[in-house]
């Protein structure tokens, strides 16, 4: 008699790390697998961290209050992510009218259809759809006018964890930055394309840089030296070759962690056309929404705000708008305690007339 093959899958031992605590993003597998450690979750949140490959939503109750959500309304998140808000706006309808969700991130939106439609959220009040938020024009043509609208203009913490995205000079991978990595050029790409004067411009413009300067020549040095950056190691290690210059003392090291932070973001706004995103995003905003429509928008840094409060202003002027926040609403203490990441957030708001 032929003896029976054993088709019991092989176990595969997990990723095993150095030391008490993993460090690296693969060898997070708790926090990976939320579902299934709760208790790793809550312990790394309640320390002020966000776990790999999650998001926690910024400014819940500040959203919430002010669009007033009542059930039956038709809702649109702008910027999906990792669907907190969304889920959150969901429970506001308490299962009647319909919420629309989108994201140009191709990785993530195919997560968080699985988690909302696992958490019960089906079709008939949930439409996911991958588009970027600059074409809400053509969303609306289908599936508007809208009641009330949430853009979320940071990125979300799983791209920004994930080494492979390369949105952070904190971990070495590649220097893409792409909200969509199957379109557009990568950030390693685009450095080559620019000139020295457009590298200074896009520093200044998109992040305040006060190091521009420097860290242009950094990098013009080194591509006639025939050296490449290609990865988020390499870009860091040129900011910090262009800033050798400063004084060996506790002070550098802050200088250098906010020059990086800067300088990825100039570029992630340059290689994905944030402001030009934007600004088209504000000009069709008016045109999508009912009369009374309210509207929401969570702000990362001086330029985005800068846009937004501008075009509410002259919009507010030309008749769209019954109202427009005057001044910006900010995360509580409490909240900026927990999670780290929302300290630079500002929200605003505005009513349709």
């Amino acid at each position: 008699m032929e003896q029976e093959k054993n088709t019991e899958q092989v176990h595969k031992r997990r990723v095993r790390y150095k030391g008490t605590h993993p460090r690296k993003f693969e060898e997070k597998y708790k926090e990976l697998q939320p579902e299934k450690y709760q208790d790793t979750i809550e312990k790394v949140i309640r320390k002020g961290s966000t776990p790999a490959g999650m998001h926690i939503s910024i400014c819940v109750k500040e959203i919430l209050d002010f669009l007033e959500i009542q059930p039956g309304q038709k809702g649109l998140d702008c910027t999906l992510g990792y669907g907190g808000h969304t889920r959150k706006m969901l429970e506001c309808l308490n299962g009647q009218g319909h919420m629309y969700g989108l994201d140009v991130d191709p990785i993530e939106i195919v997560k968080t259809t699985k988690r909302l439609r696992d958490a019960g959220y089906g079709e008939d009040i949930l439409t996911i759809i991958q588009e970027n938020f600059r074409n809400i024009d053509l969303v609306a043509e289908e599936h508007g006018p809208f009641n009330f609208v949430l853009a979320d203009l940071g990125v979300s913490s799983m791209q920004i964890d994930n080494p492979a995205r390369g949105f952070s000079y904190k971990v070495e991978g590649p220097l893409d930055l792409r909200l969509n990595p199957e379109k557009g050029v990568s950030a390693a790409e685009r450095l080559k394309e620019l000139s020295r004067e457009e590298m200074i411009g896009m520093f200044v413009e998109n992040s305040d840089e006060p190091y521009a300067v420097e860290i242009a020549n950094e990098i013009i040095k080194e591509f006639r030296q025939g050296k490449s950056i290609e990865t988020t190691g390499q870009l860091r290690a040129a900011i910090e070759s262009a800033l050798s210059f400063l004084p060996e003392n506790k002070e550098k090291k802050d200088i250098v962690k906010k020059t990086c932070q800067r300088v990825f973001q100039a570029l992630r706004i340059d290689v994905n056309s944030e402001f030009e995103v934007l600004e088209e995003f504000l000009e069709k905003l008016p045109e999508i929404l009912s009369p009374g429509a309210r509207v929401a928008i969570l702000t990362f840094h001086s330029g985005e705000d800068r846009l937004v409060k501008k075009t509410w202003k002259r919009q507010q002027k030309e008749g769209l708008w019954q109202d427009v926040a005057k001044d910006v609403i900010r995360p509580s203490k409490e909240e900026c305690r927990i999670n780290g990441r929302a300290r630079s957030t500002k929200m605003r708001w505005a009513i349709r007339s």
